[in-house]
């Protein structure tokens, strides 16, 4: 008797076909937070805002200059979706206000986490986005049926050492894929 049980793509990537037509998500690599019977929560970890952490510090804290190194701190668009509020994704261990364990990973939502990375206690490792992807229950499924991604665990020296622009190839390479190779052509056998 085949297992009818669903399976869930979290602590995955997602990784975007060459014929994904959603603009907000056209060459992207999502890592997935959650994912179970009532949707799924992702960061897009390859799309830079233009912002940096010292842009995003003038306005929390607007009378004390940021550190300069902050200024080569990117801050990424995580998706489309509340894309006023910061999510900082890094290695378990450290809390903050507003942590939530992800296994080896967490993902912090209050500001001291920013404050800590500026002043140089918070983790060594992290990723800092605005907003995040969302999918309704059974949405991300049916993608995955009409084959608009493609999936492989997620790898923290993909999320957290290469540059951002490697990101989505490495993340495809994981499967043994070439995506320059793939067409722009969705099908089904």
């Amino acid at each position: 008797m085949k297992d009818a049980s669903p399976s869930y793509l979290k602590h995955h990537l997602l990784i975007a076909m060459p014929h994904m037509a959603d603009p907000h998500f056209a060459q992207t690599v999502s890592y997935i937070v959650e994912h179970n019977a009532q949707g799924a929560m992702g960061l897009m970890i390859n799309r830079p805002s233009g912002l940096s952490l010292a842009d995003v510090l003038e306005q929390l804290r607007p009378d004390s200059p940021p550190p300069l190194r902050c200024q080569s701190l990117p801050i990424f668009s995580g998706g489309p979706v509340q894309t006023d509020r910061g999510f900082v994704l890094h290695p378990a261990g450290q809390q903050f206000q507003a942590t939530l364990e992800l296994g080896e990973l967490a993902l912090s939502t209050s500001q001291d986490a920013l404050f800590a990375i500026a002043d140089g206690t918070g983790p060594e490792k992290y990723l800092i986005t605005l907003g995040y992807a969302g999918w309704e229950a059974g949405q991300l499924e049916s993608e995955l049926i009409n084959n608009v991604w493609l999936t492989c665990p997620a790898d923290p020296r993909i999320l957290f050492d290469l540059p951002y622009d490697q990101r989505l190839n490495a993340a495809a390479e994981r499967l043994g894929i070439n995506l320059s190779l793939l067409t722009s052509q969705a099908g089904h056998a």
